[in-house]
């Protein structure tokens, strides 16, 4: 007969894992830690996006090559809105390359979690790598696209200036205007799945919000205030002022942009942070 063993529940209890509760601290130091996990994930979604497909990395030229088209000849020919001394296909390009990265981030690290359930119910790491790596991502797309830029600025006769050296400046705060955004709609897509459903209309209504197919200057002064509380304003205008030097360098609406985005990406860290303790039972 095997005898019956007692087993110490207080020393147990002292190592159990015990999920946090509660508002829990963001722990950027794990991130660090989990680097190499967080570049493999960039590395997967990017061959994901690709994978089996004829164009490639030609899709991501095409749409806003195709956007620009129809925004040329709809608000520039038909509707006669000024581009000012840039013209307006070059105006529109320049806004629709962070434009094109911004919807597709939100897009994709808004169901970031929800794709990894198979994963986050079997394996821990900082759930906070998945809208992260989605976001990263998209950057190969930025980047080619600006590729393309170069020599359709020269077909018109513009050449960059010293202001392209800010242009790193406008990525990181498109960068992180889209993860700012897409921790929140990750940790909200896990308990309500209407999150797929609301984001073609969200991003269609953003794009009339941000001066992507017309100036700023036609939005009247008294709405300033609320307009440039937009992330994506001081982005798209900061693009066109980087690459086709138009206009001046909009500090006072990169500070107001940026307080903004600062707001909502450090209360979608901490939000997100307190979620992902249910992720796995949820999703």
């Amino acid at each position: 007969m095997i005898p019956a063993m007692k087993i110490d529940t207080d020393n147990l209890s002292s190592h159990m894992i015990v999920p946090q509760l509660g508002w829990v601290p963001l722990n950027l130091r794990e991130l660090w830690k989990y680097r190499q996990l967080l570049r493999i994930f960039v590395w997967r979604d990017v061959k994901a996006r690709y994978k089996q497909t004829m164009a490639g990395v030609t899709w991501v030229i095409i749409q806003p090559l195709i956007a620009m088209v129809v925004f040329s000849l709809f608000f520039g020919r038909w509707l006669g809105i000024s581009s000012g001394d840039v013209p307006y296909p070059i105006f529109t390009f320049c806004a629709l390359i962070p434009w094109t990265y911004f919807v597709h981030a939100l897009t994709v690290s808004s169901n970031s979690v929800v794709g990894q359930q198979s994963v986050i119910t079997k394996v821990y790491f900082p759930r906070l790598l998945m809208p992260l790596s989605a976001v990263l991502s998209g950057l190969v797309d930025l980047f080619a696209a600006l590729v393309i830029l170069i020599p359709l600025m020269f077909f018109y006769g513009l050449k960059p200036g010293w202001e392209l050296i800010f242009l790193p400046v406008f990525i990181l705060l498109a960068l992180l205007t889209a993860l700012s955004v897409g921790v929140w709609l990750a940790a909200i897509n896990v308990r309500f799945r209407d999150v797929n459903q609301a984001m073609p209309f969200v991003t269609q209504l953003w794009m009339f919000c941000t001066p992507v197919a017309y100036p700023l200057s036609v939005v009247p002064e008294n709405l300033r205030p609320i307009y440039e509380l937009n992330p994506m304003v001081a982005v798209v205008e900061g693009f066109r002022w980087a690459v086709a030097g138009q206009g001046e360098l909009p500090l006072r609406m990169m500070l107001v942009s940026i307080c903004a985005m600062l707001v909502v990406l450090i209360g979608g860290l901490y939000w997100f942070r307190r979620e992902e303790a249910c992720f796995a039972d949820v999703v």
